[in-house]
């Protein structure tokens, strides 16, 4: 459905089934991935988007059963740019320490900043640059999570894109999302953007610390999950001063499947 913001074409189909050449450490940007801004909404259209969709879940699909043979634990990170995401992983792999082994899939345009920081706090990562494109695909993630290799029994978490749309629209092979939202970016964002905190297991409101200095109700965005998706669970949380740590620590622990003795 990507089609909808002009990044996919034809091109992704044929990608999609290409045999997966071996993994490198960092993967390169995606040749497929352009933002051709089309805006034709006809029926054409349609169908290529059902296409991708269709191929990129059956690409997840792969991706769930590879992961559920190791007994790893994949989440889906999403959130719109700076709402914390890799401040929130930053910490965690910090204060985890290795229990339970946390590796990274870094998604993002340009740069591996983000990685670097998150390798910097001992966690395994895996950068992805999509170039254009606005979000990962499981044929990326795919790619990732052999290069991570991640022991059975861990978790790897997949911090997708900052963009609160076309990350919804896309199954990776993930057994939980997790949708950040932080105090400084307001109220309304469970409104404004219904479809991406819908897919969500877990609602994460950020940068507590920051919340008397800005304009930003806590009941309310409570009652507006509550509205938009009554299954998802939601919690407070500073990564600067730990506050709410301890609960997102025994829900990430929480979802871990057993492993066999």
């Amino acid at each position: 459905m990507c089609v909808t913001c002009g990044c996919s074409t034809l091109q992704d189909l044929q990608d999609a089934t290409e045999p997966q050449t071996p993994p490198t450490p960092q993967l390169p940007h995606a040749p497929h991935e352009h933002h051709e801004h089309t805006h034709n909404h006809g029926g054409e259209e349609i169908t290529l988007e059902q296409k991708i969709l269709a191929k990129n879940d059956d690409l997840a699909q792969q991706n769930r059963a590879w992961l559920r043979d190791r007994d790893i634990l994949a989440v889906n990170l999403m959130s719109s740019p700076g709402s914390g995401k890799t401040t929130l992983l930053e910490r965690s792999g910090r204060d985890l320490a290795g229990r339970p082994i946390l590796s990274v899939v870094e998604g993002d345009q340009e740069t591996d900043l983000d990685a670097d920081r998150i390798r910097a706090a001992g966690c395994p990562v895996v950068q992805i640059n999509t170039g254009a494109g606005c979000h990962l695909d499981a044929a990326m993630v795919g790619t990732a999570l052999r290069t991570l290799d991640p022991p059975p029994g861990s978790v790897v978490v997949i911090e997708n894109v900052g963009n609160l749309v076309c990350p919804a629209l896309f199954d990776l092979g993930e057994a939980a999302r997790v949708v950040l939202a932080s105090v400084t970016e307001g109220t309304d964002k469970p409104l404004k953007y219904p479809q991406m905190f819908r897919s969500a297991d877990l609602v994460v409101v950020t940068k507590t610390d920051l919340a008397p200095y800005v304009d930003f109700d806590p009941a309310q965005f409570a009652t507006y999950i509550g509205q938009v998706s009554p299954k998802s669970q939601l919690i407070q949380l500073s990564a600067v001063n730990g506050t709410g740590l301890p609960t997102w620590y025994d829900w990430l622990t929480a979802q871990i499947p057993a492993v066999p003795a």
